[in-house]
């Protein structure tokens, strides 16, 4: 079995469309926000192809023999004003179909992320997590990620 991760095309809109949609059944199991916060601009296919265009954004597919079971989506944010212009890297999307988890996937795509990012020359990253999501917590902290950020979520509408 071979893991990989390489660098998204305008040819995998389909599939990265797809692992999406998983991901975000995942997360509004998590919080019924996500998809109106956190998550990618409806259509999410022009999204993704937006983001494949952002010399600032990295879209990666992580696979196993070949076939597409996973992806991250990172970005280039500048930090405030104060910071001298220094620039942070964020995961903000990760995501690793359920039957592939276990086997490093992810780890092949965060780990890649990083290496463009600081190839860059960055060396502050953020990963974006929804509390309560354990299994990516972990993941996170096992790769050197500690929280630095809580945000904290109120609607009068659902009171």
């Amino acid at each position: 079995m071979k893991v990989s991760a390489r660098r998204a095309g305008s040819d995998d809109i389909a599939n990265l469309e797809s692992l999406y949609r998983s991901l975000e059944q995942e997360m509004i199991a998590l919080h019924a926000m996500w998809p109106l916060a956190d998550g990618l601009d409806e259509p999410v296919s022009q999204s993704l192809a937006a983001a494949l265009d952002d010399s600032s954004t990295i879209v990666l597919i992580g696979e196993i023999d070949g076939y597409p079971f996973g992806f991250l989506l990172a970005r280039v944010e500048r930090l405030l004003a104060q910071a001298d212009g220094e620039l942070v890297g964020a995961i903000r999307l990760i995501y690793v179909d359920q039957e592939a988890r276990e086997v490093a996937l992810g780890e092949e795509m965060r780990d890649m992320a990083l290496q463009i990012l600081r190839s860059r020359g960055i060396t502050k990253f953020d990963a974006h997590v929804l509390p309560g999501h354990r299994l990516a917590k972990n993941f996170f902290e096992a790769g050197g990620f500690a929280a630095r950020s809580i945000i904290m979520y109120h609607d009068d509408d659902r009171e």
